[in-house]
């Protein structure tokens, strides 16, 4: 049987699970498209609860769990991006407590304050996998990590890597409880260069939003660092910046 009616309830569901987020946190569950993600959603062991394929444009290999087989129409209704890969997985959300981490020796932590765009979110988390960053924080958060655009446009990275939402306060505690260098990217405050920290200890490096960087918060509460530049600009895009940091973090460690 496939489903043809976007009156059905299962496809009224996903469509209110992609817009509207406090459904999605009451309901425990969020939405993958396309092959590839669902793929590294299993492979980290988020634990699927149905499927919806179109046979008609999927490729790949049929999953075991429960499947639900839909018209072309109603999976451009269901799929974020549109007629792509032929599969929308439905997952249960994992939510793990910030005081849970058990953070090793060396760890590098990026923690991303009052962060709002989706797809900066999703670009950070593609950046922190890619490097080995052992936890992403999003602290005061404004969005969520289940949101879609945080999936599609970390290309499903989200799965592979420690994440947490906690307050400032909280987070603050945690990283002096736990012995970490406190890195801040507070433009008017004396800072240093970023290739001159030390990223073999432990360290947690600190950014805000591109609107307003860090709040007053985190002033005082580390070593201000700066990543240097050469050109007239006196700042990145967010993204790039915590891609670099990235980068020198896992470049020291390989030294």
């Amino acid at each position: 049987m496939i489903i043809e009616s976007f009156q059905n309830e299962k496809i009224k569901n996903i469509t209110k699970l992609l817009t509207d987020n406090r459904f999605r946190k009451k309901s425990g569950v969020f939405v993958v498209e396309g092959q590839q993600e669902n793929e590294r959603a299993q492979k980290y062991h988020f634990e699927a609860e149905e499927f919806f394929v179109c046979e008609n444009i999927f490729k790949g290999k049929i999953p075991k769990e429960k499947v639900y087989y839909v018209s072309e129409k109603v999976y451009e209704k269901i799929a974020y991006r549109g007629s792509s890969e032929g599969i929308v997985g439905i997952y249960k959300t994992k939510e793990a407590e910030l005081s849970t981490f058990r953070p090793k020796e060396n760890a590098t932590l990026i923690i991303v304050e009052g962060i709002e765009k989706p797809g900066n979110l999703g670009a950070i988390l593609r950046s922190c996998e890619a490097f080995g960053i052992d936890a992403l924080i999003i602290a005061d958060a404004r969005t969520d990590f289940y949101n879609p655009n945080v999936i599609r446009s970390s290309v499903g990275c989200l799965f592979g890597m420690e994440f947490f939402q906690a307050e400032n306060e909280e987070t603050l505690e945690f990283l002096n409880k736990n012995g970490f260098n406190i890195y801040t990217t507070i433009m008017d405050e004396t800072s240093e260069d970023l290739y001159q920290r030390d990223f073999t200890q432990k360290s947690a490096v600190l950014f805000g939003t591109e609107h307003s960087g860090l709040s007053d918060f985190w002033s005082g509460k580390g070593k201000n660092t700066l990543i240097p530049m050469a050109g007239s600009i006196d700042s990145l895009n967010l993204s790039n910046a915590v891609a670099i940091t990235c980068y020198e973090a896992l470049r020291q460690k390989k030294n």
